[in-house]
């Protein structure tokens, strides 16, 4: 992409936008792009390069924040899942469940994180399948 190119196609744009989205973080470009599909005139801006400060909220709530679970932040957890289960319900083909694998390092990790994991489960049964 070409910034100065890019601006010469909003200058010869004519009439008014359907929409302008400022932000092009996570969530700022995929409005855009279910706008644009929806045959909707968009301008999408970005202070800098799209992508680089990514909507960290919105990313957190799509992967559940399951990583947040070992810092003790069981509310942003517990958030996270409930969003995570919206998704699910109003856009089940964005979010999907992906197993993962995770490396242990000491010999207390494998126990810790394994029950770190299941309380995630215990959790994501209440809050995402309820």
């Amino acid at each position: 992409m070409n910034r100065e190119e890019m601006w010469g196609r909003v200058a010869q744009h004519r009439g008014p936008w359907d929409m302008i989205i400022v932000g092009g973080g996570a969530t700022g470009v995929g409005i855009a792009i279910d706008a644009a599909s929806r045959g909707y005139d968009v301008l999408l801006l970005e202070q800098s390069d799209f992508g680089k400060g990514t909507s960290s909220r919105s990313t957190k709530r799509a992967h559940a924040a399951v990583r947040y679970l070992e810092k003790g932040n069981v509310g942003l957890v517990m958030e996270a899942l409930n969003e995570r289960g919206l998704l699910l319900q109003n856009a089940p083909h964005l979010v999907r469940d992906l197993a993962f694998l995770d490396s242990n390092y000491e010999w207390w990790e494998a126990p810790f994180y394994g029950l770190l994991l299941k309380m995630y489960h215990v959790l994501y049964g209440i809050y995402v399948i309820g």
